[in-house]
């Protein structure tokens, strides 16, 4: 058994299109926003509460492609992978954190438009 997991499974809809970065050699990387929500009633005023969270979508090389070429804001994404950390520095000098998660599966749940054969 591993000594320890880092897994992350989310399901969620795109908040933002795709956004691809090329580097030399060829390989790539998107980027996007993706947004999961939980809705319960609260107990005490039977209303219905929803809470959005909000997870930044990296994927690589020929899933990032795909990706780019067959989704758009809204549509509804499964994704595997695992979290990452990452720091940096922005131009001004300001120190700044990311809380990723690197997609290593998905699967698009949005359904296309059928195209006459």
């Amino acid at each position: 058994m591993a000594s320890s997991v880092n897994k992350v499974i989310l399901v969620g809809r795109l908040g933002e299109n795709v956004k691809i970065q090329y580097f030399e050699g060829g390989n790539c990387i998107a980027r996007f926003s993706l947004a999961t929500n939980e809705i319960y009633t609260d107990s005490k005023t039977n209303e219905k509460i929803t809470n959005t969270e909000w997870h930044q979508i990296v994927v690589r090389n020929k899933m990032a492609e795909n990706c780019e070429k067959y989704l758009k804001k809204g549509d509804k994404v499964y994704c595997e992978g695992k979290i990452k950390y990452r720091k940096w520095e922005a131009k001004d000098g300001t120190k700044n954190n990311t809380t990723e998660i690197y997609v290593s599966d998905i699967s698009f749940l949005t359904q296309g438009p059928v195209e006459d054969a």
